[in-house]
């Protein structure tokens, strides 16, 4: 399945987003991102609010795009998309505070938990990482 973006409103999406905490933290992610990249939001499938677009292309010759930076506000847990992978960013998300991870994951139970200003810089580090040309590295390899 390849997920596109889309014309949803992301706005009246994650206001109808719940449970109240999982909205709070998506408020937050949306602000924080759009001060990051300075792109609007916008629906990336059904349920991931992005922020810019990058290009890959891998050495398979796979190629494509993806957003930039991007969260969904999940159930159980607020999924941060890593693209560059989370093994770029080990020695910050040392410092973030409680969450998980999967290879080009992030989750987060409760932005009020974690330390804002490093989960700011690990965004800005992978926008900056994966919007400076054609990324051609998959999060596992980091």
């Amino acid at each position: 399945m390849v997920t596109t973006w889309t014309d949803a409103d992301p706005d009246a999406y994650l206001d109808a987003v719940t449970p109240a905490v999982r909205r709070r933290d998506a408020l937050t992610l949306r602000e924080l991102m759009e001060r990051v990249t300075g792109e609007p939001p916008r629906m990336f499938g059904s349920s991931i609010v992005g922020f810019g677009e990058y290009r890959y292309e891998y050495p398979s010759g796979r190629s494509g795009h993806a957003a930039a930076a991007s969260f969904a506000p999940r159930r159980a847990a607020t999924t941060v998309y890593l693209p560059d992978g989370v093994g770029a960013h080990a020695g910050l998300l040392e410092r973030l505070g409680p969450h998980t991870t999967g290879v080009g994951c992030l989750y987060l139970k409760d932005l009020g938990a974690v330390d804002l200003t490093v989960l700011e810089e690990i965004v800005r580090r992978s926008w900056e990482t994966v919007s400076g040309g054609t990324f051609g590295q998959r999060a596992r390899e980091s």
